[in-house]
């Protein structure tokens, strides 16, 4: 097992043993106003959706897990077979392991057994930034194709990479990055963080490219720096402990990203509000 596919084991191990959810679910302090006169019978009520012109019959997506050590083959087609079930879109997690280690594939491409409407690639946008274009088509059309990818997802993800034991918090030319792979790539791009929310000035950045759709990320969910204070913990480094304790609680909580991200973009694009959701309110 290389060092990625053990860290890839620990998230999830970590994550099902320890409390890494953030302290404050932000979606619990918003209130829906009540309408006393609907004007529509409930047999009318019609939840299905189109996200990057497929169908779904819920606005649900699956986010990214995980992918990437032999455990995770089974959880992805646990999810697999809800969204088939439910019919709504589903993520894997940051395929960067299957492109080191072919053996991983498996536990990625097992999702394109299933009749999912919309399956979303993955890759983290600390890697796109080492690669030349090239590099950077090849790389990404090995991992659309090992699942049989509608869309791809460019994980923002620098707060968990500055944090982990063994991180890259490579961001310089990230935007650019971004913007040539999204004019060269024949598939719709999302651009999602991981839990610390994008803001109003980085999706106007954003939206200036041709990317298809942001997935805001925001804080209140599961927190990647709580994850990696554990990592740390385990592994005795005092200092990256400290770290992800530190920032434990950081980003911008998710439905004030939620609206920044939609005042950005002004309709010109579907918006993603994910992080810390648990129940349809």
């Amino acid at each position: 097992m290389n060092q990625t596919e053990k860290r890839k084991q620990e998230h999830i191990e970590i994550a099902l043993k320890e409390n890494v959810q953030a302290h404050c679910n932000y979606w619990d302090r918003i209130k829906l106003i009540h309408n006393a006169l609907p004007e529509i019978n409930k047999e009318d009520i019609d939840l299905s959706t189109s996200l990057l012109g497929k169908r779904l019959k819920a606005p649900i997506v699956i986010e990214g897990m995980t992918g990437g050590y032999k455990g995770a083959k089974r959880i992805n087609e646990n999810l697999a077979k809800v969204a088939e079930r439910f019919q709504i879109a589903m993520g894997v997690g940051s395929q960067r392991s299957a492109l080191e280690n072919r053996e991983m594939e498996e536990t990625y491409s097992i999702v394109k057994d299933y009749d999912i409407p919309l399956r979303i690639a993955n890759i983290g946008a600390s890697q796109i930034v080492k690669w030349s274009l090239r590099e950077s088509l090849d790389n990404l059309s090995r991992i659309i194709d090992m699942i049989d990818a509608h869309a791809l997802a460019i994980c923002l993800n620098f707060l968990q990479e500055t944090i982990q034991l063994e991180g890259e918090a490579n961001a310089r030319g990230c935007l650019e990055a971004i913007r040539r792979i999204a004019e060269e790539m024949d598939i719709p791009i999302i651009i999602k963080e991981t839990g610390a929310g994008i803001s109003y000035e980085v999706a106007l950045k954003l939206a200036r490219t041709k990317i298809a759709c942001i997935d805001i990320g925001g804080a209140g969910g599961t927190s990647f720096a709580a994850i990696e204070h554990y990592r740390a913990k385990l592994a005795g480094d005092w200092l990256h402990e400290r770290g992800g304790k530190t920032f434990w609680d950081w980003g911008i909580p998710a439905p004030i990203s939620l609206i920044e991200v939609l005042m950005a973009v002004r309709g010109r694009m579907p918006v993603i509000a994910s992080g810390g959701i648990r129940n349809g309110l």
